[in-house]
């Protein structure tokens, strides 16, 4: 399948270690966020799940991003990268990523 930069993705199409992901979905389930220990110290996490109309993945939120957002909104994932954990793709936004509510 050829993408055309900048062209959205939908979450049936990801695989794991993808780069430069685009992709806009609703947030329908944020867990309680955790707290895990890094390289940098402590954070917080929170796993929330984001579907569009080819699937479900999660959407990993760290720290000041799980304030910004709630289930219902609907997200826009700019240049944001994939992971597999536990058989489940996972979509980060990472450093040079962005996500913003629609």
């Amino acid at each position: 399948m050829l993408l055309i930069w900048g062209e959205k993705m939908k979450i049936s199409e990801l695989k794991d270690s993808m780069n430069n992901v685009d992709v806009s979905a609703e947030i329908v389930e944020m867990p309680e966020p955790r707290t895990v220990l890094t390289k940098f110290g402590n954070n917080r996490v929170c796993s929330a799940k984001i579907k569009d109309d080819s699937g479900t993945a999660t959407l990993s939120l760290w720290g000041k991003q799980i304030d910004l957002f709630a289930v219902g909104d609907t997200v826009e994932i700019t240049n944001g990268y994939t992971k597999s954990f536990r058989d489940e793709i996972q979509i980060n936004v990472g450093k040079t990523g962005s996500i913003r509510k629609l």
